[in-house]
């Protein structure tokens, strides 16, 4: 049985898609535990009716500046490691994590990012899409690593960007395809169905790493 951790920040949409779809599909697999940086964070309050243990490590306490960023990183690996994970799942956790919380889980932590990487890492990508004039956006879900949305690409998410749409309607659009990506990606890496080669992820079962609105 393999166990689970996710880190949110907010409402944790991904997170409750992963939930979900792990009791509905019954995979050997349950999520041990869900973290947040934020206590006020909405996942919490999901997470706690459906019986999944909940804690928070608040990055406000630990101050602004490097050593505060590795102190943070330090605590959070020790709550995280208490749940004992087989795979720790980044759903909206809005941190910059430290390499060396990052090696910690070398090659079993996922993250979603709102983008088709390596187009656009970072924040406010459906408005930077819109604004190049892509015709396409979406989401790519990868295997994290000390470069920021760089790591190896698991799968991704593809939408039109349609004449009129804003970051809103775009973003929203995207989310839709996010709750059926994501939740597939992870039932992948609990199968054993993915494998790291060099730069690419093979799905090793043959099942499209594409998917299209």
């Amino acid at each position: 049985m393999k166990r689970i951790v996710i880190l949110i920040s907010g409402r944790g949409s991904n997170m409750e898609g992963i939930v979900k779809t792990c009791a509905a599909e019954g995979w050997r697999a349950q999520v041990a535990a869900v973290i947040s940086n934020r206590p006020e964070a909405a996942g919490l309050r999901f997470a706690a009716e459906q019986g999944i243990p909940t804690a928070v490590v608040d990055h406000k306490a630990f101050g602004k500046g490097d050593a505060a960023r590795a102190a943070f990183d330090a605590e959070l690996a020790r709550v995280v490691d208490g749940f004992a994970p087989d795979l720790v799942v980044l759903a909206g956790f809005m941190r910059i994590l430290t390499a060396g919380f990052i090696g910690r889980y070398e090659g079993r932590m996922l993250n979603i990012h709102p983008s088709l990487l390596p187009a656009f890492p970072g924040l406010h990508t459906h408005q930077r899409a819109i604004e190049t004039g892509c015709r396409a956006a979406g989401a790519t879900v990868h295997f994290v690593t000390a470069e920021l949305d760089q790591g190896p690409i698991v799968a991704q998410a593809v939408v039109p960007v349609l004449d009129g749409d804003d970051e809103a309607a775009l973003s929203a659009r995207v989310l839709q395809l996010e709750h059926r990506m994501y939740p597939r990606t992870v039932r992948w890496f609990v199968e054993g169905q993915l494998q790291i080669v060099g730069s690419r992820v093979r799905q090793l079962a043959g099942e499209a790493q594409l998917f299209v609105a």
